[in-house]
């Protein structure tokens, strides 16, 4: 087929693709392809499929920024540019756990390697994500260091590489122009060992510099637009071949760098994902770039109230380890969790034959395939297997979970077992979620097959698995990358010792939910009565708080009561009637785009959460910390001018209408220290 009559064939595609349900559209015309929705286009420069980018549109504004690139948006080190075999298709893609969407996949070889591109484009999102897949021989071997991007020259510039081919570059692009302000947002997870988890630096860009971070927006000072760029890898910290930075920057020059392989873990026969990167746009309003993003990775998994609104209790935090799990506890944790209103308990490590490290018996993680028990049921502590529990649970309406460690040895040889073990008790038990911990993944071959093993497990159960990924250590997946599974283990804090803290808690929600989904992370409440002699004389002891308020920090992310049942005095159990109350409406607050208003939590602030559910509704969550002001005129994103009702759901709120003042402010008033509300709000 000569170039003409396979271009006219592929246009033909498009315009019937275009005329379909979907606004999501690609055409190629004249050596150009155009790629967007009714909110976005990027235009490319076909060049034989090695594109480069030639314009990108925000389509709600009318603003059109063109490309000064001459080179492809996507560089291997070493590697020729010359492309041939270039080829591209579009078709509609249903996934079970995510909308339907298009893809527009793209493949050119850069001499013996193939290289894939699929652009993933969501309806409702005013983003383009591309995921880029690599198979063949590179041509020449290649490995970036991470020092070469942190050191200075003498001239004091960022010396980016001694030599730019060696830079793996995932995307590229170039506009006019020098005025154009940056801000920077670096993540951190391993939360065992860090309690900041997002900083962001702002600043503009100038000559040539490196930025660490998954996120980047970009604004155009002149026209007040922007975009960003979100790169969908672990946190900068724990990526795989890192290069010591995620973007470089020169005024309209913007590159995100590091692929996540070197070139030897790139297969000759299949392909091999590396790290994927999100474009999107805005208008320059601090809000809409959170509402921007935010619309692009609400469809990375659809919020399903059976499987993700998760209400769970797991008996770790505290610290009886699993010493106490048998058949007999566990019946009497179902129980307390009934009394409580929770959804879930999650047996955590002690269920199982095999002895992991943490146990108060000894144990290890080597060897676990040496018998093929360790991932059964200890016989011991549940005699009858899982099954009673299991049966309890479904009779007080309360989901049994459990825990399980993947075996890392080799490089996660055994993952294939792991998988059985998995599919197992799945069939067995009917066990659907499971938090997965202590992974640790030092290379890309460990990263492929915990991928695998995630995948065939949920293609197994009919996608009916979950998996809350753990990222309190170890290189694990962050809050970017692997997050299409299930729900996010996000911390682990103990009164035993004194590190838990509520504001602790409420300051790290809020922090991420400019940029997190808070609807998929688990937050912790603990029993405040434990271990108070550890907090002696601290204004912000546990124990300071009402019960209540303990869970309703946790309420923007998925509640997780993080003790044993059975150890909670009687008044701890009279917040059932407000658990209940929540799970009316936890649902619907999570279907809106939660962001923080207020103060940043400090103990003694005003502070909270605003969930968006379009232009006339929402809810609001505000916290009176150990604050002096029984009221307070808060920031909101509501517009000016709105009159709006508050309806009070939670907490210690009180119905008002009000007009919202010049400035987005509201008034809020909770005659209490240390309470909350929650309310859903009207516009008029």
């Amino acid at each position: 087929m000569t170039r003409n009559y396979f271009c006219l064939f592929f246009l033909l595609f498009a315009v019937l693709a275009e005329a379909s349900s979907s606004p999501a559209y690609a055409r190629l015309q004249n050596d150009t392809l155009y790629i967007g929705n009714n909110y976005i286009e990027r235009i490319f420069i076909w060049n034989g499929g090695n594109l480069i980018t030639a314009g990108l549109k925000d389509k709600a504004s009318g603003r059109e920024w063109a490309s000064i690139a001459d080179k492809p948006d996507f560089v291997i080190p070493k590697q020729t540019t010359m492309a041939t075999d270039g080829k591209w298709d579009i078709q509609q893609v249903t996934l079970p756990n995510s909308p339907k969407h298009t893809q527009v996949k793209v493949e050119y070889s850069l001499g013996g390697l193939s290289i894939k591109k699929i652009y993933r484009i969501y309806d409702d999102s005013p983003a383009l994500a591309c995921d880029i897949y690599l198979k063949g021989k590179p041509d020449a071997q290649w490995e970036v260091q991470e020092p070469t991007l942190t050191q200075m020259n003498h001239a004091g510039y960022w010396n980016t590489l001694k030599n730019k081919n060696d830079l793996p570059i995932l995307d590229r692009l170039a506009f006019p122009g020098k005025h154009w302000d940056i801000t920077a947002v670096e993540f951190f997870d391993a939360t065992d060992n860090n309690n900041t988890l997002a900083s962001s630096f702002s600043g503009l860009s100038y000559q040539e510099k490196s930025y660490r971070g998954n996120l980047i927006f970009f604004e155009d000072k002149q026209s007040d637009k922007g975009l960003f760029v979100l790169k969908e890898s672990p946190c900068s910290g724990m990526q795989l071949a890192y290069p010591g930075a995620d973007f470089i920057t020169r005024f309209g020059n913007l590159e995100t760098i590091g692929f996540g392989i070197h070139a030897g873990d790139i297969d000759s026969e299949k392909w091999t994902r590396i790290y994927s990167t999100v474009v999107g746009v805005y208008n320059g309003n601090e809000v809409n770039r959170y509402i921007a993003l935010r619309k692009y990775q609400k469809n990375i998994r659809t919020l399903n109230p059976d499987k993700d609104e998760i209400m769970m209790m797991n008996t770790w935090g505290d610290r009886g380890q699993d010493k106490n799990i048998n058949e007999n506890f566990c019946l009497k944790e179902l129980e307390a969790c009934s009394r409580l209103g929770i959804t879930h308990f999650q047996i955590d490590d002690g269920w199982q034959t095999g002895r992991s490290p943490a146990s108060v018996e000894g144990g290890s993680f080597l060897g676990i395939w040496d018998t093929n028990n360790y991932w059964k049921p200890d016989p011991k502590r549940f005699p009858n297997g899982l099954t009673p529990v299991v049966k309890k649970g479904k009779e007080l309406g309360v989901e049994v979970c459990l825990w399980f460690n993947p075996s890392f040895e080799n490089d996660y040889s055994n993952w294939k077992k792991d998988i059985e073990a998995l599919i197992y008790l799945y069939k067995e038990y009917g066990i659907r979620t499971f938090k997965i911990d202590g992974l640790a993944i030092p290379n890309k071959l460990s990263e492929i097959r915990i991928k695998e093993l995630f995948d065939k497990v949920q293609e197994a159960t009919g996608y009916d698995a979950v998996f809350n990924i753990d990222v309190t250590a170890g290189r694990r997946g962050g809050y970017f990358f692997l997050n299409e599974y299930g729900n996010i283990f996000l911390e682990n804090r103990y009164t035993d010792w004194g590190n838990y803290y509520p504001f602790w808690t409420l300051r790290n929600l809020w922090m991420l939910s400019k940029y997190v989904p808070l609807e998929r992370l688990q937050a912790e409440f603990l029993n405040k009565w434990r271990n108070e002699e550890h907090y002696k004389n601290d204004i912000f002891a546990p124990s300071g708080y009402s019960f209540e308020y303990l869970f309703g920090i946790t309420l923007a992310a998925q509640p997780l009561a993080w003790f044993e049942g059975s150890n909670l005095p009687a008044e701890a159990f009279k917040i059932k009637e407000a658990v209940e109350q929540y799970k009316k409406v936890s649902y619907d607050f999570h279907q809106g785009i939660i962001l923080p208003i207020g103060d940043e939590p400090s103990g003694t602030s005003w502070t909270g959460f605003q969930s968006i559910k379009g232009n006339h509704e929402g809810y609001i969550l505000v916290y009176r910390e150990n604050n002096e002001a029984s009221g307070i005129k808060m920031a909101t994103y509501v517009p000016s001018g709105s009159k709006v009702t508050l309806h009070p759901v939670l907490g210690d709120g009180v119905a008002t209408k009000q007009t919202v003042r010049e400035d987005g402010k509201i008034v809020l008033k909770i005659a209490k220290k240390n309470s909350y509300a929650l309310y859903k709000y009207e516009l008029k």
